[in-house]
């Protein structure tokens, strides 16, 4: 069976947009603010809880995404079934594919305004004076 890229495509933004709302109905959920989820959330949520009297948190949390996924797949317009997406274990590295990690970058070292290569800081009060006797130069030059 050849996928098309556009069924690629929409495979991976259902798939994504399948885990952030399970991980966020589920915390929803652990809030008690279940009862304020569509109900579409509240039947995955009980397919959920159903499916963990069965097997681990890991498996019923990632078969939950999988019937999510599929469902997201078909609403978003993909053709045919969903393509097999490899489900995400916990131990292994997510693929991030071209995502780069955020690194918020070093931190500049702070120069002490007294240390031998601190630049001389002129007061305020020095500026204006300055200022001021350029202004009344130009006055006196012009009459």
């Amino acid at each position: 069976m050849v996928i098309k890229a556009a069924d690629m495509l929409i495979a991976r933004r259902a798939d994504t947009r399948a885990r952030a709302d399970f991980a966020t109905w589920r915390m929803l959920a652990k809030l008690n603010g279940a009862s304020a989820l569509p109900a579409e959330a509240q039947g995955f949520l009980v397919s959920y809880k159903q499916l963990l009297e069965k097997m681990t948190d890991a498996d019923a949390s990632e078969a939950t995404i999988q019937l999510m996924y599929k469902s997201y797949y078909a609403e978003m317009g993909g053709a045919g079934t969903a393509p097999e997406i490899p489900a995400r274990s916990a131990d292994a590295p997510a693929d991030t594919g071209n995502v780069t990690a955020f690194r918020r970058p070093p931190a500049k070292p702070k120069v002490a305004a007294s240390g031998p290569q601190a630049k001389p800081r002129l007061p305020v009060a020095l500026i204006f004076a300055c200022l001021v006797v350029v202004y009344v130069g130009i006055r006196y030059y012009w009459r």
